[in-house]
């Protein structure tokens, strides 16, 4: 054997060896693929079916909203009608309703006049009366102040001139 022939001996021991290391991972890179594509497979068999799933229930929702479209359309007929046969007895009943209204005032007006005419005239009759009172009590006042006055002066002599002008202007009781 050769220098050379060793050589390549070596060479080709190592190429090996490094065959033997790089084996491994490209195993585990290949292993790592399948699994990619069996996820991808399962998620495309999982996936169809929540897509068929969500179709149906777009449908059924969209069936749900023109119902629901249907009632509003509905309602919105009836309370057009409602609001045309509120105005329509409005109208109608309006008129009569305000004559008789205005009558039942004017009867309860004269009513009243009436009663209150006799009411006016009794208070008159009471207010006459307390006036008349207040002035006898006013003029009853007006004596007692002047025979408290005459006392005052009439005084006896012994209490002195101080005692006079005292009472006189002690102010009047009432």
């Amino acid at each position: 054997m050769s220098v050379g022939d060793i050589a390549g001996l070596i060479a080709a021991i190592v190429f090996a060896i490094l065959a033997g290391f790089l084996i491994y991972p490209l195993i585990r890179l290949g292993k790592l693929f399948d699994q990619v594509a069996q996820t991808v497979k399962q998620t495309g068999d999982h996936a169809l079916p929540a897509l068929d799933e969500s179709v149906t229930t777009v449908k059924e929702v969209n069936k749900t909203l023109k119902d629901v479209n249907q009632i509003s359309d509905s309602a919105q007929y009836t309370a057009r009608n409602a609001g045309a046969l509120t105005d329509l007895y409005a109208s109608l009943l309006s008129k009569p309703a305000i004559k008789v209204a205005s009558w039942a005032s004017a009867v309860s007006g004269t009513f009243r006049s009436f009663a209150g005419k006799n009411k006016k005239n009794k208070a008159d009759a009471d207010v006459s009366a307390s006036t008349a009172s207040a002035r006898k009590t006013s003029a009853q006042n007006s004596r007692d102040e002047g025979l408290a006055m005459n006392r005052a002066v009439s005084a006896p002599a012994s209490h002195g001139r101080h005692a006079a002008t005292s009472a006189a202007n002690k102010p009047a009781s009432k």
